[in-house]
């Protein structure tokens, strides 16, 4: 639960409900904006929906509504927006301003409690629902006097404060930077020409050109920590190994800490943790099994995000079998497994082996239990916090890799001893005998680990 009281500051909620997006939809959107929020560090104080055909390109909302919003923040309303005169354009815009749009119904659709907020909470952000343009950003500040972010910036900024590992912090700091070079805005004395080296340029095109500058320096170390990455993933590739993947929040880090008995970040935020952990099963078996926790999805995910932390996603793509982790508790849960598949699909991830967990099965009831189980005859029903149902899904994994086994035998020469051990850790040996030969083990493996392990003596 979010910390609430008067020493948090407050944020008010905007959005507009499209004529394509069901009631119960649009309800799930606002709640999870309302938690990206509180994980920003924010108490929720009103919300501002409006149902409208379009998102207005002016100011997103209606007239009416902006007059409610300003109403909240104390800003000015639509006559504190200065619009350009025909024909102008500044350097700093990636469209005209628009003036705001009356909608028919502004004010009937006014959300209840959308009243003046008391002072000791005077809200200090308005959060959008939407990703905006820079015009829109601007404009909404006019508006209601405050600091504005839309989603994406939402998003991106607490992907920065949780961001831990050196190749997180950098993937967020170019996600950052392309958010905000197209919100840059010229300063009251940037216009002016620069002289000497870069003449022609102004101060807005220079700042652009070093954040574009920045960014490849980025790219270019995170291509030195990716090779690095790659190599020790080469390291693991015989290795048994289970990503679980799933939307954030939906328990990953907790089924993880359970799994693999490790002391991984848990917490009931959104995105608690950006960094892939990994860790062997425990109680550990041979041949190991490897557990890896990826970063969690989102509906509406900034795409900057999704390219960089395309690296983080490759244990995915990489793994034997994804365990699909869900929260059968949350009635929008379908659509967040949507969400999983498409970006899984994106990375080229929806071929490998998955099995569907529906996780926090404590919070609901039996017959809703019953109904899930038979929405999902193959899922895997479960508390994380529940040892019992823990100690199920581990067999589930070891019966998994068992089956995918197949028996052999092999002679390791007195010459080659050493190689004994290397057989123990990546094959289950069922018997060891010794004659004037050598060792005789007789075992199971993966195909690919036991053709590892002859090619190993024959050279």
């Amino acid at each position: 639960m979010s910390k609430t009281g008067t020493d948090r500051p407050a944020a008010v909620l905007v959005a507009v409900q499209l004529a394509t997006v069901a009631d119960v939809d649009h309800e799930a959107d606002m709640a999870e904006l309302g938690r990206l929020v509180n994980t920003l560090g924010y108490d929720v104080v009103a919300t501002v929906s409006q149902r409208r055909s379009h998102v207005s390109k002016g100011a997103v909302l209606g007239e009416g509504k902006l007059r409610v919003l300003a109403e909240l923040t104390g800003g000015p309303g639509p006559a504190g927006m200065r619009f350009k005169k025909p024909g102008q354009k500044r350097d700093d815009e990636d469209e005209h301003d628009e003036a705001p749009e009356s909608a028919p119904g502004d004010d009937e659709d006014m959300d209840e409690g959308a009243g003046v907020v008391p002072a000791a909470k005077a809200p200090t952000l308005v959060v959008v629902d939407h990703d905006l343009s820079p015009s829109q950003l601007r404009n909404l500040e006019k508006c209601t006097g405050i600091e504005v972010l839309d989603r994406s910036g939402v998003i991106i900024e607490i992907f920065h404060r949780h961001a831990r590992s050196r190749e997180a912090r950098l993937e967020v700091e170019i996600a950052r930077l392309n958010y905000v070079a197209p919100r840059m805005r010229e300063s009251s004395g940037g216009g002016d020409r620069q002289r000497g080296r870069g003449a022609g340029e102004s101060q807005l095109e220079l700042d652009r050109r070093k954040i574009r500058d920045r960014i490849a320096e980025l790219r270019k170390e995170i291509d030195g920590i990716q090779r690095e990455q790659a190599t020790r993933r080469a390291l693991r590739q015989n290795a048994r190994r289970v990503a679980l993947v799933g939307y954030t929040n939906a328990g990953k880090s907790s089924l993880m800490r359970a799994l693999t008995g490790s002391d991984v970040y848990v917490m009931d935020k959104l995105f608690a943790t950006l960094d892939t952990t990994v860790r062997a099963l425990y109680p550990e078996i041979k041949p190991r099994i490897l557990v890896s926790d990826t970063v969690g999805f989102i509906k509406k995910l900034p795409h900057d995000l999704v390219a960089s932390f395309r690296s983080t996603l490759d244990e995915a793509l990489e793994a034997s079998l994804l365990l699909y982790v869900a929260d059968a508790s949350d009635p929008t849960f379908r659509s967040q497994l949507d969400v999983t598949r498409s970006t899984l699909s994106e990375i080229g991830a929806e071929g490998v082996p998955y099995r569907l967990v529906l996780n926090k099965v404590d919070r609901i009831a039996e017959e809703d239990r019953t109904i899930l189980q038979r929405e999902f005859p193959e899922a895997i029903l479960l508390s994380a916090k529940d040892a019992e149902d823990v100690a199920r899904l581990r067999q589930i994994l070891i019966d998994f890799f068992d089956a995918l086994m197949v028996s052999g035998e092999l002679v390791v020469p007195y010459a080659k001893q050493a190689l004994v051990s290397e057989v123990y850790e990546h094959a289950k040996v069922l018997s060891e005998t010794y004659d004037e030969a050598g060792a005789h083990l007789v075992l199971r493996a993966e195909p690919a680990a036991l053709a590892r392990l002859q090619s190993l003596l024959e050279r």
